[in-house]
């Protein structure tokens, strides 16, 4: 099994800045100035930061940040 970075998966600014601009009615200023965590409360949380990592995503940052070092 090879253990390697997940592949990165591009930031959806479309939709967040939907949500911020046109759902929320934020003032582009306002919007600018939210950080990830606030968006994130006022979109209602968000389940990926809450979630576990499934086995191999846990077995992936073992192996790249391991507790000791490898002889």
């Amino acid at each position: 099994m090879r253990v390697g970075r997940p592949a990165a998966v591009p930031f959806p600014w479309r939709h967040v800045m939907h949500f911020g601009l046109a759902r929320l009615r934020l003032p582009p200023e306002q919007f600018w100035r939210l950080t990830p965590r606030e968006l994130a409360a006022m979109a209602g949380g968000s389940a990926s930061h809450d979630a576990r990592p499934d086995v191999s995503a846990l077995a992936a940052l073992m192996a790249r940040y391991p507790d000791e070092e490898k002889r």
